[in-house]
């Protein structure tokens, strides 16, 4: 559960573990709206800043586990999340990452080979490509690969898993720092924060703040949980003049596994989900015959937010695109 509240919350992801082959359609996948839609496409690809810089090394940086870790060089980055593969394209460095984790889902980074295997790091996999610098979050694992490639003498960047918006500037700012790169981090920094901060201004304002319960489902491996206060959705959804039904209504834990009386206390007017999530249950027609899910207001009016799950808690440079879906999709002609 560790691991799923961190992959969840933090960039997604180690609840993604349990990725699933689905077969629904296209049409029932989605969250039926015309908005959700065109994020999803929007969120395929990530927006580098214009001009590219040349990292200034070498540098020595504190990794999160306590350790001091000095990069001499940047040509070959293998970052371990997708959230970390962002911030990195992003940054104007993409053509330096040689290998991504299974969560880094937009375009450019999708012929890159995978070095993760059910988000478990293949070390044997990631040395064999040679890299300057790998970039790991808090809860990459198993220890005994990330081990080996300390070992070997590589490089191992460990970032802190991102929460909430908050943590969008400070996870820009450490890996640009280790990538000798400081001035363009405080530049996507401020680019990223000046887009959420337009995004909010657009909120409407006259309206009842809905509550929205943020459901993680995959059908086919019989996962039905509902979110509480540390799924990371919380930040999101309270940014989107949203209050997150499952932490309110007392869920303390990350995840929980869905019943009728959660469900009954959280009492969502809109649910929030994974577009691959929604797809596994059948669309919104199978989010329905979940126990619970049609008696609450959401059910009744299937009211349902999808976002792209690479992409939705990743609280990185697409994180505007992510909260304008969310409006977007919660208040439609109301804004």
């Amino acid at each position: 559960m560790r691991r799923l509240r961190t992959r969840v919350a933090g960039v997604l992801l180690a609840v993604l573990a349990l990725t699933v082959t689905t077969a629904c359609s296209s049409e029932d996948g989605a969250a039926g709206s015309e908005p959700a839609a065109k994020a999803e496409a929007a969120a395929d690809r990530v927006e580098p800043l214009a001009d590219t810089p040349v990292p200034q090394l070498p540098v020595t940086v504190r990794s999160s586990d306590g350790r001091k870790v000095t990069v001499r060089d940047a040509q070959r980055i293998v970052p371990l999340s997708g959230s970390l593969s962002e911030i990195v394209f992003t940054l104007g460095l993409g053509d330096r990452v040689v290998a991504r984790d299974i969560t880094a889902t937009f375009a450019q980074a999708e012929k890159l080979p995978v070095v993760t295997r059910n988000h478990d790091v293949s070390a044997e996999s990631v040395l064999s490509l040679k890299p300057d610098l790998v970039l790991a979050e808090t809860t990459t694992g198993p220890d005994e690969a990330m081990d080996q490639i300390r070992d070997a003498g590589v490089p191992v960047l460990v970032v802190d898993p991102a929460k909430g918006l908050d943590d969008v500037g400070p996870r820009i700012g450490t890996v640009a720092r280790a990538l000798g790169v400081p001035a363009a981090g405080e530049e996507l920094t401020k680019r990223s924060e000046d887009r959420i901060a337009a995004v909010r201004k657009d909120i409407p304002k006259k309206t009842d703040r809905p509550r929205v319960a943020f459901l993680y489902l995959r059908g086919t491996a019989s996962v039905y949980l509902i979110g509480g206060k540390d799924s990371g959705a919380t930040s999101l959804l309270e940014a989107a003049g949203a209050v997150d039904g499952g932490a309110e209504s007392g869920l303390e834990k990350d995840f929980t596994t869905i019943t009728t009386e959660a469900l009954a206390k959280a009492a969502p007017d809109a649910i929030l989900v994974m577009s691959k999530g929604l797809e596994s249950v059948g669309g919104i027609d199978g989010l329905v015959e979940i126990p619970g899910v049609a008696q609450t207001p959401a059910g009744m009016e299937r009211r349902v937010v999808s976002i792209e799950d690479g992409v939705l808690l990743n609280y990185g440079p697409r994180t505007d695109e992510v909260l304008k879906s969310l409006v977007d999709q919660l208040y439609g002609d109301a804004k």
